[in-house]
């Protein structure tokens, strides 16, 4: 995004990381040690993992309604603070997206705090990678683009400029970040990934994308993995029209190879591209829509990669041609989450309350499984979990 199964128990799908709430201590990132959830007093990762209290989120799963439960699934981009607690009130939406276009006084003025501090947490995210997907340079966030950080920078750097950034994120009461940009791309600077990916050679993309993800994780913010399958090589922009891949067989050997590699990390999530994939989504399903594309992330089974119990996130559904050209955001949402993704992310509120009624009609005709449903909402609430403690 630029523009920006059955019941899984809590437990299994909040595997414990830094910032977890477990009595158990995290387990160790290969290449780098553990390193406790954010303070304000923090100032570098740290190889210590203190002891957390347990019971961070005192609601869970069994306590909601069907529709709140379906509420948690959604993530939608907001105008400025009234609006987002507005919707957070009506509705009980899960997550809120900060975008380029979002009144940054959200943050500045404590609002994302107060919603990332409740009682049951709302995902407070934002797109910031760096260099041109910078949304909070106005407020001072930033950093180089993926590529010019990997270029001058080493992996234990790159870390530690995460975690700075991450820092900054967390005191602003954002609790995901869209980040890191995971595909393999060799693309002009300034095209749609190109200078977005940190490498055309994919152990590099693995290298430098662990790097940045335990720099956010150790700051207690929820890293997201993107494009899956992977955009690097994909034939246009999804922003502006139908994205097609190469073959599945091609991916498998370079634009797959960071997320076989990195998804085994803990505590973080994945995004979903718009990607048409031969092979693997048939020639009108992007791969956020496709049962068989998130099945393949879900279970590694396709491209030899690992089980993954992290949260699945689309990319945007509301304002990238890719989608918008065939459904409405009324469709898009539920055939993502009945695809298997956990959240659908679209960049307005205005029609959070008509998906929610065609979401509970897919559950009610059994387009979307209540097992399902019940997997994802125990998936998210353990990623707010592991985030608020």
């Amino acid at each position: 995004m630029r523009k920006t199964l059955g019941v899984v128990s809590v437990v299994a799908a909040g595997a414990m990381v830094a910032a977890g709430c477990s009595n158990t201590q995290a387990p160790t990132v290969p290449g780098y040690s553990s390193a406790p959830a954010y303070s304000p007093s923090s100032s570098a990762p740290s190889s210590s993992v203190p002891a957390v209290a347990a019971g961070c989120i005192s609601v869970e799963a069994s306590k909601l309604s069907t529709r709140q439960k379906l509420a948690q699934m959604l993530m939608v981009g907001v105008k400025d603070a009234a609006d987002a607690k507005a919707i957070v009130a009506k509705e009980r939406v899960g997550g809120i997206f900060v975008g380029s276009w979002t009144d940054k006084s959200i943050l500045t003025s404590g609002a994302a705090q107060t919603l990332s501090n409740r009682k049951l947490p709302v995902m407070v995210s934002v797109d910031q990678e760096g260099g041109r997907v910078s949304r909070l340079k106005s407020i001072g966030i930033d950093l180089p683009a993926a590529r010019d950080l990997a270029k001058s920078n080493t992996p234990a750097q790159v870390r530690q400029k995460a975690f700075e950034i991450g820092k900054k994120l967390r005191d602003l009461g954002i609790n995901v970040d869209f980040a890191p940009d995971i595909d393999v791309s060799d693309q002009p600077a300034d095209s749609v990934i190109g200078d977005r990916s940190f490498s055309d050679d994919p152990t590099t993309v693995a290298q430098y994308g662990r790097a940045f993800a335990a720099g956010l994780r150790d700051a207690g913010i929820l890293p997201v993995f993107k494009h899956f399958p992977g955009h690097g090589h994909g034939s246009g922009d999804s922003h502006t029209g139908t994205v097609k891949t190469p073959p599945l067989s091609d991916l498998v050997e370079n634009d797959l190879v960071p997320f076989r590699t990195l998804l085994p990390m803990k505590g973080t999530a994945a995004m979903v591209g718009h990607l048409i994939v031969p092979g693997l989504t048939g020639p009108e399903t992007p791969a956020s829509i496709s049962p068989k594309a998130i099945e393949m992330l879900r279970t590694g089974v396709g491209y030899n990669g690992p089980e993954f119990n992290g949260v699945i996130f689309t990319d945007d559904l509301s304002g990238m041609a890719a989608i918008t050209e065939k459904y409405p955001i009324e469709q898009a949402a539920p055939m993502a989450l009945a695809a298997g993704a956990d959240i659908a992310l679209w960049l307005t509120t205005d029609k959070v309350s008509a998906v929610l009624d065609a979401l509970e009609k897919a559950v009610a005709t059994n387009k979307l499984s209540m097992d399902n449903v019940n997997a994802s909402v125990n998936r998210i609430l353990a990623a707010k979990r592991l985030k608020r403690c």
